[in-house]
């Protein structure tokens, strides 16, 4: 079963000058039996979210040389689809999906099937991209409505896929008399997010509230998001490939998944990477955030300043060599401080996600001139 949302009439949606707009190839349209929708494969509209191209798998989201030598698990994440996105126009009164799952495991104790393996769906309105329906999945093989009674006109869509699953195959579903139609070229150079489980997705309710996707609606910019669960680790390898992107900036949130040895001695040899790449690109550190439950639990409370005080370190250490635009995003608000905004102390919730969003964000737009 899928959220089925009819527009309201208050919500005013931007009109698309058609210019720069492209038609779908025909063959690429396909109709069912017995079923009136024109189904449309996201591959054929393209891919928003890739920081690479020579992938084994069309939705990964590492090289297929990273195979062998990033850690396993490294490897075995990018195969989640976090972050990978569709955009489109269309006319459609009526916007469906079918997708194919990579695993049978639909949801985490801690975090919804809407997250882990649904999609959701945003339009662009007057003031900017709104949600309008998510996909609840009800198996590997998913299918229904994600919005209808769209108001008339062409429109411009952002569908998000799966957080913390990966896909075989998507399927967009319209209306039988609508168009479809891809941009020529994306607007801007991506951001990259590279980070852990929180910089991933989780726990969001839905794909689209993972905080580099609300930072990209914000900043009007395609995002990259490069969070590996568990495993965000700064190692060099994963810092060659990173420096591969052509990215309009670079934003590390490793802290949670690291030590502060470890951080001491790899930010300064990632962002060195990243800058011998890319020397005028911006590079925001973020520092760890405040566990929501370490006020309460001893054992929590010192984790996170000994993060960010050997961040702080590294991040001196590359100033005095001279290493120019590294932006620094202190943790202290990242969460708030009412302890309401994650669902275990670590993790965040949509609010969570939001919180942070207002506070990254800024620092972006002043780095990007934006």
């Amino acid at each position: 079963m899928l959220i089925a949302l009819s527009l309201l009439p208050g919500l005013a949606l931007c009109q698309i000058d058609e210019a720069g707009l492209e038609a779908i190839e025909p063959d690429a349209i396909t109709q069912r039996e017995g079923d009136g929708r024109l189904w449309v494969d996201a591959l054929s509209i393209g891919l928003e979210g890739q920081g690479f191209t020579d992938l084994a798998h069309p939705y990964d989201r590492l090289p297929a040389d990273a195979e062998g030598v990033v850690r396993d698990p490294v490897w075995g994440l990018s195969h989640d689809s976090a972050g990978l996105a569709v955009r489109f126009w269309s006319d459609a009164t009526a916007i469906s999906a079918r997708w194919t799952l990579r695993r049978a495991s639909l949801e985490m104790p801690h975090m919804p099937a809407t997250g882990v393996s649904g999609l959701d769906l945003y339009v662009r309105g007057d003031e900017g991209w709104r949600w309008i329906g998510a996909g609840r999945p009800s198996g590997v093989e998913s299918e229904g409505v994600l919005a209808d009674g769209i108001a008339p006109g062409l429109h411009e869509y952002l569908l998000y896929l799966p957080l913390y699953n990966g896909v075989d195959q998507v399927l967009i579903g319209l209306s039988p008399e609508a168009r479809i139609l891809r941009a020529a070229a994306v607007k801007g150079r991506p951001v990259v997010f590279y980070g852990t489980s929180i910089t991933q997705g989780g726990c969001a309710s839905r794909p689209g509230m993972a905080y580099a996707a609300i930072i990209g609606r914000w900043l009007d910019l395609p995002t990259v998001n490069l969070g590996f669960s568990g495993n965000g680790q700064m190692e060099p390898e994963m810092g060659e490939r990173i420096a591969r992107i052509d990215a309009s900036a670079f934003v590390l949130d490793c802290l949670p998944n690291m030590s502060p040895d470890m951080v001491t001695e790899r930010v300064p040899s990632v962002v060195r990477t990243l800058r011998a790449a890319h020397p005028g690109t911006p590079i925001l550190l973020v520092e760890c955030i405040t566990y929501q439950h370490s006020p309460l639990l001893g054992s929590w409370a010192a984790l996170a300043p000994a993060f960010n005080e050997a961040l702080r370190g590294a991040y001196e250490e590359l100033l005095a060599e001279g290493v120019a635009g590294l932006w620094y995003v202190e943790g202290e608000d990242l969460l708030g401080s009412d302890g309401e905004a994650t669902v275990d102390g670590v993790h965040p919730t949509d609010l969570g996600f939001l919180r942070m969003s207002e506070v990254i964000a800024p620092v972006l737009r002043e780095a990007l001139g934006l």
